[in-house]
């Protein structure tokens, strides 16, 4: 007859690997998301005319304009392109932070749901 509640054949030493592995797993997804933070991501929108970059924390550390896209009368213009640019560097810092997240969780899902 089973015992109730307890694991037959040395379940503890395996919950024992298990938290070893999600703590490891823990310390690399901290340093992966430090060594992210550190990381900038630039985008250009205008043809090149305006340049954003921001970093892996999503903050904007960078705004650049080239002089011909500065026209006092299309202020409008210059803000849609300043907020595209912004826009695409965040995505991309967005993107790398998943790629990241995915090598991390092997493409378990744990990031978005469970795959059953």
């Amino acid at each position: 007859m089973a015992k109730r509640g307890g694991f037959p054949g040395g379940m503890p030493g395996n919950m024992n690997n298990l938290m070893k592995q999600a703590q490891r797993m823990q310390r690399q997804m901290e340093e992966n998301q430090k060594e992210l933070e550190t990381k900038e991501f630039t985008a250009k929108a205008g043809g090149g005319a305006v340049e954003v970059t921001v970093t892996g924390k999503k903050e904007v550390t960078k705004v650049k304009l080239s002089e011909e896209v500065v026209d006092p009368e299309d202020i409008e213009m210059l803000e849609d392109l300043v907020m595209a640019a912004a826009n695409e560097a965040l995505r991309m810092a967005e993107e790398a932070g998943a790629e990241v997240m995915s090598k991390m969780t092997g493409g378990l899902g744990l990031g978005g749901g469970l795959p059953f």
